[in-house]
């Protein structure tokens, strides 16, 4: 689906929304009211705590879902893509350096609080049949077996990333249409079972149960009522693959059947109450509302569902950590793209490190209750990092009382929120904030590593390729230097008054000339646009060198070996470069002979050398380093991986290797010409 037809809605794009977007939100009915029924400490007054727990379920779903994100974060899109990264790339032209750090802090806790969703998910599922006998089938009440068939199922999904999700995708809009129909159809009939419930639909009875003496957890009972919306950020993330407008005509269809699903639950729990025994079971109100006719049904209902949500968890966490390569702050990924599908794409290394840690956290935790105390922690990190974030977006298209106005108030309710979900943190949530740690020390080092280098590096680094143009045409016309290569590429980025590195001249014409017919210098910028993909050329008055500037967007694989062949073919074509004739080719009438890439490698053993470097700048610097040399190499990023690649070595720091003058002792046994 292109990006005009993404931006119209339609009953096909609203279909593909449910399936697509709603997968982490549509399942938290499986676990919230649980994990809300778990932290009741007795049944005495329960029924007024169930009613006031609901409310504040559907005015959370309300302030934070659907105001916050559905109307105004969805306006926040970067031409149609939304999610964090994107976001701050539509605010960071504000020229506020510090803007990246809530950026990084938010999509760094995204990814490591979507580690969870495919386990807590699939196992919250498949304990639906715990104990269960449905017909001839039995399904022991072994927790594990539970956790033997979870791995199975995590296994299989994450092994089949690599075929890619166009043809399975088509199927999950249904799916997430009948599950919707089904949980919604079912809350409705238990709601009847005791009206009362209907009282949650104020909002009084949501501050009463805070402020009540009854409710024994105070406010900490939010931890639980946020699993609600832990899948918000994830609706904002996954904008760009259906569009906004579908998501605004599909929200008001789902918010309607959670909330009647989250009633119905809440109903069998008032009307069980008086049952000694209620909270010591360890039976789920999502599937104690169902028919035990109906039992089968809801669990392959829910297990699809979880499944479901764990692909969109997935193919979102592809996306994020795309946006983050190309705005430079993860080390560079192998990215696949398994169809031509726009948006699908598969990252191995993301793959797999999600499946590792999903399948630790099922056998760690073991239960989806121990799973629910880790879930949702790191998430209220995220929402408050994209408020500050909506709040630059909001005062510079609006005004700043209309900002400060937002920032006050979802900034305290997140806060609020946050300080809740600290009460997990003993219970698990420090699974979650490790992760999120870790995640985020890589992410400051790539991102600073290079940045303390460059600051760090003296302006003798740089050098300009202007001063430097008489001796490459010189070079290229010396017919005496054997030919290095007809068309010779540097990736190298030329900033302004066509500064470059040291180096590339170094390897140039420094030790042992390269002669090229076309010396080739490549700068790749960031567009705005995250599907861009377009050039300008600069061929600084000659026929022999040309500065191309490529924009590629958060979404483009940047294959330039492809599009430097296009370019030279089109610049030939208007006889901006002579044709290169080459002798032996497949194709006789090509026009473009042989490429060939250098690359430039950083000297990590530099560091050693220098006594006066700050030891956090070492740090950095030597980190980013280590990143560079266990990720994919720049030639594979690049899509260089069948060209003729050359990859240089070259010192971090050109000036810091001090020439040593030798003083010379003595001279002996010297033969004097005879003058005569």
């Amino acid at each position: 689906m292109d990006l005009e037809k993404k931006t119209k809605w339609s009953s096909a794009g609203a279909l593909i929304a449910l399936g697509i977007v709603y997968g982490d939100i549509g399942t938290s009915p499986l676990y919230t009211m649980n994990s809300i029924l778990n932290s009741a400490r007795s049944t005495q007054h329960l029924n007024e705590f169930v009613i006031g727990s609901v409310s504040l379920v559907f005015w959370t779903l309300m302030l934070i879902t659907t105001i916050k994100y559905v109307l105004i974060a969805l306006r926040a899109d970067n031409h149609g893509e939304g999610g964090i990264f994107a976001l701050y790339s539509r605010v960071q032209s504000i020229n506020k350096k510090w803007l990246l750090i809530p950026a990084l802090i938010g999509g760094s806790a995204l990814l490591a609080d979507g580690t969870l969703t495919p386990a807590v998910t699939v196992t919250t599922a498949i304990e639906g049949l715990k104990g269960q006998g449905i017909g001839f089938l039995s399904f022991p009440n072994d927790q594990f077996v539970v956790m033997i068939t979870v791995t199975a199922i995590l296994v299989v999904i994450f092994a089949f990333q690599r075929a890619g999700t166009k043809k399975i995708g088509n199927l999950f809009g249904p799916v997430m249409l009948v599950w919707f129909l089904f949980i919604g159809f079912f809350g409705l009939i238990n709601i009847f079972s005791d009206l009362s419930i209907l009282k949650a639909l104020s909002p009084i009875y949501a501050i009463q149960v805070l402020l009540s003496p009854e409710n024994k957890t105070g406010i900490f009972i939010l931890g639980s009522v946020f699993l609600a919306t832990t899948g918000a950020e994830a609706l904002y993330s996954d904008m760009g693959h259906v569009g906004k407008h579908n998501i605004y005509i599909s929200w008001p269809f789902v918010y309607t059947m959670l909330i009647l699903n989250y009633m119905g639950q809440g109903a069998w729990i008032m009307t069980h109450s008086s049952q000694a025994n209620l909270l010591k079971q360890a039976s789920n109100p999502f599937f104690e509302i169902l028919p035990h006719s109906w039992r089968l049904v809801g669990v392959i209902l829910a297990t699809l569902a979880a499944v479901i949500a764990s692909q969109a968890l997935i193919s979102g966490a592809y996306t994020l950590v795309s946006e983050a390569i190309n705005l430079k702050v993860i080390p560079r990924l192998r990215t696949f793209y398994p169809s031509d599908e726009r948006g699908q794409m598969y990252i191995a290394t993301v793959n797999w490190i999600l499946c590792a840690i999903g399948l630790i956290i099922v056998w760690v935790f073991q239960t989806s209750h121990n799973m629910e105390a880790a879930y949702g922690l790191s998430i209220t990190i995220t929402m408050l990092m994209t408020t500050v974030l909506l709040f630059e977006f909001v005062k510079k298209y609006q005004s700043g009382l209309v900002a400060s106005v937002f920032a006050i108030v979802f900034g305290f309710i997140e806060v609020v929120f946050l300080i809740a979900s600290l009460g997990k943190f003993l219970h698990g949530g420090y699974a979650t904030l490790i992760i999120m740690l870790a995640i985020l020390l890589m992410m400051t080092v790539w991102f600073y590593g290079n940045k303390r280098r460059e600051q760090i590096a003296k302006k003798d680094d740089y050098l300009s390729l202007r001063d430097y143009r008489k001796q490459l045409v010189n070079l290229s016309e010396d017919e005496n230097e054997p030919l290095f290569a007809t068309n010779l590429v540097y990736i190298a980025n030329v900033h302004q008054n066509y500064m470059l590195k040291r180096s590339v001249i170094y390897s140039l014409i420094g030790s042992k000339p390269k002669r090229a017919a076309v010396y080739w210098f490549v700068t790749v910028r960031d567009a705005t646009d995250p599907y861009e993909k377009s050039y300008s050329v600069d061929m600084m008055g000659t026929t022999h060198m040309v500065h191309v500037t490529f924009r590629l967007g958060l979404k483009v694989e940047p294959q330039i070996h492809l599009y430097i062949k296009q370019i030279a073919n089109d610049l030939i074509k208007k006889e901006v470069l002579k044709p290169q004739f080459p002798r032996y080719a497949i194709d006789k009438h090509g026009s473009v002979s042989d490429f060939k890439y250098v690359i430039a490698n950083q000297y990590s053993a530099d560091l050693l050398r220098l006594p006066n470097i700050h030891p956090w700048d070492r740090f950095l610097i030597g980190g980013r380093l280590w990143l560079q040399g266990h990720t994919v190499k720049p030639s594979s990023f690049y899509g260089l991986e069948l060209s003729d690649v050359i990859e240089e070595t070259v010192p971090l720091f050109l000036d810091n290797n001090k020439r040593v003058k030798l003083i010379q002792s003595d001279l002996k046994n010297v033969v004097k010409k005879d003058n005569d």
